[in-house]
């Protein structure tokens, strides 16, 4: 791969890794405390919605997001031909 197309192919990946963390960062830490009390106005399932991203929903939408990055760099690796297929 071209010097070039690699710095592209890294910057790609890490603008990947900065929206995911962010998406975790928010779900995990700010609706689990910053909006719980906000979020908790809100019953799922007859639990309060803050309690649930505290205790639950985050690992949830942890897992989600591991599947949403292998697929993501799944596609980057494809066109930039570094699959290993």
């Amino acid at each position: 791969m071209a010097n070039k197309d690699l710095k592209q192919y890294w910057k790609t990946n890490l603008r990947y890794l900065a929206i995911l963390l962010s998406i975790w960062f928010l779900v995990s830490y700010c609706f689990g405390i910053f909006f719980v009390d906000t979020l908790n106005n809100i019953r799922i399932g007859g639990f309060k919605l803050g309690f649930w991203f505290a205790q639950q929903g985050s690992i949830y939408v942890f897992v989600i997001l591991i599947f949403v990055y292998v697929h993501l760099m799944n596609k980057l690796d494809e066109e930039y031909d570094v699959d290993e297929k």
